[in-house]
């Protein structure tokens, strides 16, 4: 799957371990780059949906059509699908089977 990045900044974080470890602390940095990684192998958002450890899923409320992976507690990898249109399913949701790229929107703690 294509992983691109909202911002320059976000970017080298993720993609620098020194970076990584800086903002995010060690474990931190170790799972994010399992988790982009991860989404980097998948053929298909679906593939995620195989790493339980991952535990990705769509977000509710204010995050509609947003998704996240988790990381170390309570840190979650927040993206979102990059196509115009996003791909749906008949019934309207998320045709995980479709999405081939991401775009990285922020490591936060949302909750």
């Amino acid at each position: 799957m294509e992983v691109a990045f909202r911002t320059r900044k976000l970017q080298k974080m993720c993609n620098c371990k020194k970076d990584m470890q800086k903002d995010l602390g060690t474990r931190n940095a170790e799972q994010l780059a399992r988790r982009i990684n991860e989404l980097k192998a998948a053929d298909t958002l679906a593939d995620m949906r195989c790493l339980p450890a991952a535990r990705c899923h769509e977000l509710k409320q204010d995050r509609k059509g947003q998704l996240a992976a988790d990381l170390v507690h309570p840190k979650r990898l927040v993206f979102v699908p990059d196509h115009d249109p996003v791909p749906a399913k008949n019934d309207g949701g998320l045709d995980w089977t479709q999405v081939t790229r991401i775009l990285v929107v922020e490591i936060t703690d949302y909750h």
